[in-house]
């Protein structure tokens, strides 16, 4: 028989001498090299505060439109030029009709009085269409002026500025019916509020706050209209066309809405305003990223490519909304909400929000 194997001998217990590391280099199997002192990351770290923490705030817009304001006229050397060029040709008009009417006088006397009377009918249409103009770039000026005074009667201690600027408010808002309501509970609480951010947001919530449910409608509307013509288009000149011209639509009857009504020059002012805006602000390159930004998934996999075209120029429509929205609303928005492209999603995209999911 074979001998079983033995257990191999215990190791007896041995004493170990902890000795403190030294700071000199030590050996390694590339060489001696020197140890990396503890550094602090606390310079490096950057702490997201919680207001604008997405999983903290859910309901946080992450695609808000900056606020728009009026760019700054200033006077170029292109203005200069396209003024003396204007005054020269009005002058070789009235050279050109001076020697056209003593032709028809020279021929007929008739023929000069018929001149001279068109000649007076021409010069009070000009007139009139001068004055229309005028009175709507008054009136775009007169909104912008009611926006900063009510911007500094805030910080003033006495509310003598902030009833000016309500009683500026009330009279620019006055042709519109759907302030009545507002204007009475205006008069009504009249010299009861003596705080003037107090007043000022209380103006801003009885009449504006009607204006601001339609002006969100308008918004809907032009988006959903832009949506479904760009997504059944064959070409993608219709779709730049229609677009442009709900575009412009949007803006005139967003002026209107808020007291401004402004005329053909002052259309192209707020028109130049709003696209430069989107323009420094990025927001005409609007894509996909936008969509699963805000949704939370791809847009391919939930609609054809033509329907997503049209979510897109839908969104870009509402974006074009908000910013004509902050350039005519005669008071930024501080007791009211802003509105944000997320409020207009699941009016686009009723299927693919949790409004349109539910039973």
């Amino acid at each position: 028989m074979s001998k079983p194997p033995s257990d191999p001998p215990r190791r007896p217990p041995a004493a170990f001498i902890y000795e403190e590391e030294t700071s000199e280099p030590r050996e390694n199997g590339r060489g001696q090299q020197p140890r990396r002192r503890p550094e602090s990351f606390s310079e490096n770290i950057v702490v997201t505060p919680d207001e604008d923490d997405p999983f903290l705030n859910p309901d946080k817009d992450l695609s808000a439109v900056p606020v728009a304001t009026p760019r700054k006229r200033r006077t170029s050397f292109g203005k200069i030029a396209a003024g003396a060029f204007g005054i020269l040709l009005s002058l070789g008009i009235g050279l050109w009709t001076d020697r056209l009417i003593r032709d028809l006088f020279a021929r007929a006397d008739w023929l000069g009085y018929v001149a001279l009377a068109v000649l007076a009918v021409g010069i009070l249409a000009v007139l009139a269409l001068v004055i229309r103009e005028t009175v709507g770039m008054m009136r775009l000026a007169a909104v912008q002026t009611i926006k900063a005074e009510a911007e500094a009667a805030v910080l003033e201690t006495r509310p003598a500025k902030a009833r000016a600027v309500v009683t500026r408010l009330t009279t620019l808002l006055s042709a519109n019916p759907e302030t009545s309501k507002g204007r009475a509970t205006l008069k009504a609480t009249e010299g009861e509020v003596i705080d003037a951010p107090h007043l000022i947001a209380l103006a801003e919530r009885e009449l504006l706050a009607p204006l601001d449910r339609k002006a969100r409608a308008l918004i809907v509307n032009a988006s959903k209209r832009v949506s479904i013509v760009t997504a059944v288009s064959p070409r993608a000149v219709v779709d730049l066309l229609y677009v442009l011209y709900e575009a412009v639509r949007l803006i005139r009857a967003m002026a209107e809405l808020y007291g401004g009504r402004p005329g053909t020059l002052g259309m192209f002012r707020l028109l130049r305003d709003v696209l430069a805006h989107l323009a420094v602000t990025g927001s005409i390159a609007v894509g996909d990223s936008l969509v699963q930004q805000v949704l939370g998934h791809g847009l391919a996999s939930k609609l054809s490519a033509r329907l997503g075209e049209g979510v897109i120029n839908g969104l870009m429509t509402a974006r074009i909304g908000i910013a004509a929205m902050d350039l005519c609303r005669p008071l930024a928005f501080h007791a009211l909400k802003r509105p944000g492209i997320g409020d207009f999603i699941g009016d686009l995209t009723p299927s693919m929000s949790p409004r349109g999911n539910t039973p």
